[in-house]
């Protein structure tokens, strides 16, 4: 069985705010998993057209809108975090929640950027995990783009304010390549 993503709302829009969200589609067919409150988060109405590119993933059968079963540990965990009750740690915003809570009960994977948020929480309940950055990468290695493109697409992921963990994908891709490896 293939782990489905649950991706929160920074790591998705990093993809919708450069119209590259076909690269999502390219490596996980059938396993982009969109929780409800991230829909929501990007249903602002500032934003239109990034909502406009989720409902499209979703109608073209790209992706899946899933919501958190009611009364169940999903919601119960969710709301935990929300509120800053897990653990005594701060509370995470609804699309973190929510897809570390579906992630973690539906044995997925997390796409998330927010590390400072969201490290702790993956480390103790032992969530499998991925990035923009980490997608970035596979996107170079299975030569979907080239270097040079995957570069122009970080450029443009950082003007649109997305946190990546280096200046550039050459930075990290050596970084990931050689034994520190202090990037995600």
């Amino acid at each position: 069985m293939i782990d489905e993503i649950y991706f929160d709302t920074d790591c998705l829009s990093a993809f919708l705010w450069t119209r590259t969200e076909y690269l999502l589609n390219r490596l996980y067919p059938e396993r982009i998993t969109i929780p409800y409150q991230v829909y929501l988060e990007l249903s602002h109405p500032n934003i239109p057209q990034l909502k406009a590119r989720i409902d499209t993933l979703i109608q073209n059968g790209e992706a899946r809108l899933i919501k958190l079963d009611i009364e169940s540990k999903e919601e119960e965990m969710y709301l935990n975090l929300t509120s800053g009750s897990l653990n005594g740690r701060c509370w995470i915003g609804k699309g973190e929640a929510a897809s570390i809570s579906l992630a973690y009960y539906r044995n997925g994977v997390l796409a998330s950027n927010n590390m400072r948020d969201v490290s702790y929480y993956i480390e103790k309940l032992g969530l499998k995990s991925m990035t923009t950055a980490s997608i970035l990468l596979e996107v170079f290695r299975k030569n979907i783009l080239t270097e040079a493109e995957v570069n122009l697409i970080w450029s443009q992921m950082i003007a649109k304010r997305q946190k990546l963990p280096c200046n550039t994908f050459t930075e990290y891709m050596i970084d990931r390549e050689s034994n520190q490896g202090k990037f995600k």
